[in-house]
């Protein structure tokens, strides 16, 4: 590993990207709340601040990918349809099988210098999430229920609202509804299959009554429809976890663009439409499957230089105040002081742990822990306590020191431990997953922590 390698993994990085992150969001959405002066002065007034202030939030991410991953994006096009990306307002009908997908679709529409005025169609509940879901609120996004006699209505009007918007924009929308696994696979094929519709390999069935009333409400507005289909080179699986940590992917994107007029007006045959594309999608992606390519010219549009320039403003605005901050604290000598660089000592063993753990002799520890697929930390940490465990023993090593847990099941093995209690404590030694007798020596100072000096399997647990 080269030291950029190193350095773009170090938890320290991910810690001033979320700090920057944080303090910028919640500033921006501030200045937000006070752009509602505006609204009823002069609406359109009100429309272009927040476009640029939501750019501020959204670019942020972005950047990530493109500059700090150096992900690169080819997309696959008619080269007559090109020159018309960006100047107009259109759909984007997007696959939703990464990690990542969304995160290609605000790229692209970066790239074509629409980011700011974009808008999505997204689950009500995130219109509650500080940041990004409290800029969405602002920038007049499309919240849905996904309880159709409910968002019948208010989607209808949302999107209305957006006749007048005075910005161009991408409408992103995933018609699937909810990512591609196979368990998902397979029950949405059951339904096509009682609906005597065509089974799909590589997606899922759409959902078409969102996509019918987008269309019939910014019919005249919307001058085509993106179909976009995604996928990366050599199988990889991105994720957002090795984004943070500059692992570069390669997406190739095919876009086509299909004019307005060509989709139906009326619900029925603009559902049998969107069937109809999706199974071109996965004729599509299956071709990818077997060649690595798409049809079509490829193109790579350049990278603007907006998003790193919006970071670097917020970084050295927000990073100064904040080192002098930690400089006064450490010439201080406070018990404050020491308390937190503890709490970040911690957190860093914590967040290495989650990135270097190994699983091995437990296939339901290492189905709960799910590192393979990189899940994030709080989602991976959340599956294994809700997993049920019976003296699973697990040993890790992070880059400092290593880390002990030891899950009782509720056998009373340990003295010190109530049934299903977890104890943590800091060893040196090797490190080792196993469910009953460990294949390698404990530390002395497990054995120590679990209130004996002896080895596990001398404190009760059954050989096999």
């Amino acid at each position: 590993m080269d030291l950029a390698a190193l350095l773009k993994s170090h938890f320290l990085c991910h810690l001033i990207f979320c700090y920057v992150f944080i303090a910028s969001g919640l500033i921006i959405n501030t200045v937000q709340l006070f752009t509602l002066l505006l609204w009823p002065v002069n609406k359109q007034l009100f429309r272009k601040i927040n476009c640029r202030l939501s750019y501020c939030i959204s670019s942020q991410l972005v950047m990530l990918l493109e500059w700090w991953s150096g992900t690169e994006c080819v997309i696959y096009t008619d080269p007559q349809a090109y020159p018309k990306y960006g100047k107009e307002n259109a759909i984007v009908v997007l696959n939703h099988k990464f990690e990542i997908d969304f995160l290609c679709g605000w790229s692209l529409a970066e790239r074509f210098g629409v980011l700011g005025g974009s808008k999505v169609l997204a689950k009500k509940e995130l219109a509650y999430v500080p940041i990004i879901g409290w800029m969405w609120y602002f920038t007049e996004m499309v919240f849905c229920t996904r309880k159709w006699e409910q968002d019948r209505k208010t989607v209808s009007e949302s999107l209305l609202h957006l006749r007048d918007y005075p910005e161009k924009y991408f409408f992103l929308i995933h018609c699937e509804g909810t990512r591609f696994t196979e368990k998902k696979h397979q029950i949405s094929m059951q339904v096509a299959q009682a609906k005597g519709l065509p089974s799909l390999k590589h997606h899922l069935l759409p959902r078409t009554k969102g996509f019918a009333v987008t269309v019939r409400s910014l019919r005249n507005v919307v001058s085509a429809v993106y179909d976009c289909t995604l996928n990366f080179r050599n199988n990889e699986n991105p994720t957002l976890l090795g984004v943070l940590n500059g692992k570069k992917y390669h997406a190739d994107l095919y876009v086509r663009r299909i004019p307005l007029e060509e989709v139906p007006e009326e619900e029925d045959k603009c559902a049998a439409w969107l069937h109809k594309l999706y199974q071109e999608k996965d004729a599509f992606q299956e071709e990818y499957s077997r060649t690595g390519t798409f049809p079509e010219t490829p193109v790579v549009p350049p990278r603007r230089p907006w998003t790193l320039i919006n970071w670097l403003f917020w970084a050295s605005l927000l990073l100064y105040p904040f080192f002098r901050f930690v400089v006064n604290m450490v010439s201080s000598g406070s018990s404050l002081t020491l308390a937190s660089f503890v709490l970040v000592f911690f957190v860093e063993q914590v967040w290495t742990f989650s990135g270097e753990v190994r699983v091995g002799a437990s296939p339901r520890l290492a189905a709960a822990w799910g590192w393979r697929s990189a899940q994030s930390f709080g989602s991976s940490l959340r599956a294994l306590t809700q997993a049920s465990f019976q003296g699973t023993a697990v040993y890790a090593r992070p880059m400092l020191p290593w880390i002990l847990l030891l899950f009782d099941g509720g056998g009373g093995r340990f003295p010190l431990h109530r049934p299903g209690m977890a104890l943590l404590a800091v060893c040196p030694g090797e490190a080792v997953v196993s469910r009953s007798r460990p294949k390698r020596r404990i530390p002395p100072c497990a054995a120590a922590a679990a209130g004996r000096q002896r080895p596990l399997e001398e404190a009760g647990a059954p050989r096999r």
